[in-house]
């Protein structure tokens, strides 16, 4: 194999490795995916200011985020259905975040469970939650990752009704996976993650089945989930799920300044600027063209993450460099794990820290905290006024 230089080295192998349904639902967004390409081609409009003559030994890419220094400043996103990327993907990808010293997000829609997570890692890590109907569930839900230890709670904010993904549609996206015959076929095709797949107990929603009364298995998961998201949400459930979790409270999918400043009145410590990875609103504006403005709001007063697009540490560092505190990649790992598990999700990471490192030092610039606006050239339209 040839080495790994770059994600979309490892986007290749994953496409090759893993079953279509499940490739295309990391790899695709809603509608007709203008968002989802606009988060990644707009980080291509910002360009780097060069500096040199710079000493640039002693490097450092280490940050903060919330309260707790990381190796740098890039957490891993939650991802639904993770563990049907790789067998027991939720665990793997945890286990390489530890190695490398970031922040692991697990999704309330998992394979593994967060018992499955907790007592496979040592270090805590982030559970990601979507309120539902059932707030029974919910309250249950918040007590496991208060005994799993789980060390910050990811309140998702912009699913309250499923955007429309047409891949997913025409592929009849299940976990496990839907036996149509061109299904069957596709699966036929990729031995390796077959014999894998059969070889683990962890095939269904674990954070789901069996621990909501009268869902038993993958047949009653389905009709209880296409109920229970709940379009009722509104900013009073912040208080109190903040209240009931006691811990650090971040809210993921912000992609307006009113809400970001909403963010702040109802007492969350961080927020995400994020547009789903364009999975929800289509022709929504890309997360990195929304920081700065979020950024210029509310910065001084709650931490700023964002998400959505980030291919390489170059991308992380134009982040870092308008503004946010930290950033989150979703398909970014996905593609590792897809390609080669645990190891795939550390090459991931190794290739988005030596992008961000060396991109740095030609930056001028030895510590990552240090870097800001001065150091990008940023057209004239990127903040354009819309109308």
């Amino acid at each position: 194999m040839a080495p790994i230089t770059n994600i979309y080295d490892l986007k290749a192998l994953h496409q090759q490795r893993t079953p279509r349904m499940f490739y295309d639902y990391a790899e695709s967004g809603s509608w007709s995916e203008q968002t989802f390409r606009d988060n990644v081609d707009d980080f291509a409009r910002l360009r780097l200011r060069q500096k040199v003559a710079v000493d640039m030994t002693n490097r450092t890419t280490r940050m903060p985020m919330l309260g707790q220094e990381y190796a740098m400043p890039v957490s891993l996103a939650p991802i639904g259905m993770l563990g049907m990327q790789h067998p027991d993907g939720e665990i793997l990808a945890a286990q390489a975040a530890e190695a490398f010293d970031v922040p692991f997000t697990l999704s309330t829609m998992s394979i593994c469970s967060i018992e499955d997570v907790a007592e496979n890692t040592t270090k805590p890590f982030w559970f990601q939650l979507y309120v539902m109907k059932d707030r029974d569930y919910i309250n249950r839900l918040i007590d496991r990752a208060k005994a799993a230890n789980c060390s910050a709670l990811v309140l998702t904010y912009d699913l309250q009704i499923l955007g429309q993904r047409h891949k997913d549609i025409k592929n009849g996206l299940s976990a496990p996976p839907r036996l149509t015959l061109p299904n069957i076929m596709n699966i036929a095709s990729k031995p390796r993650w077959a014999y894998n797949m059969l070889n683990t107990k962890r095939r269904g929603f674990r954070n789901i089945i069996g621990h909501v009364k009268g869902v038993e298995d993958m047949t009653d998961l389905s009709a209880w989930t296409a109920e229970q998201f709940d379009p009722t949400l509104d900013w009073n459930d912040v208080a109190w799920i903040k209240e009931r979790w006691g811990g650090p409270l971040i809210l993921k999918g912000i992609l307006d300044v009113d809400d970001a400043k909403k963010a702040v009145e109802v007492g969350a410590d961080a927020l995400i600027v994020s547009n789903h990875g364009g999975r929800q609103l289509d022709g929504a504006m890309s997360s990195i063209r929304m920081l700065p403005d979020i950024v210029d709001a509310v910065g001084d007063q709650i931490e700023v993450h964002m998400d959505g697009g980030i291919r390489s540490g170059q991308d992380v560092l134009k982040a870092i460099s308008l503004g946010a505190k930290g950033t989150m990649i979703g398909r970014s790992f996905v593609h590792g794990l897809g390609a080669m598990g645990r190891e795939g999700v550390k090459a991931a990471l190794d290739v988005i820290h030596k992008e961000l490192d060396i991109t740095m030092a030609l930056c001028g610039e030895r510590d990552l905290n240090n870097m800001g606006r001065n150091n990008l050239l940023i057209p004239k339209d990127f903040r354009g006024e819309w109308e």
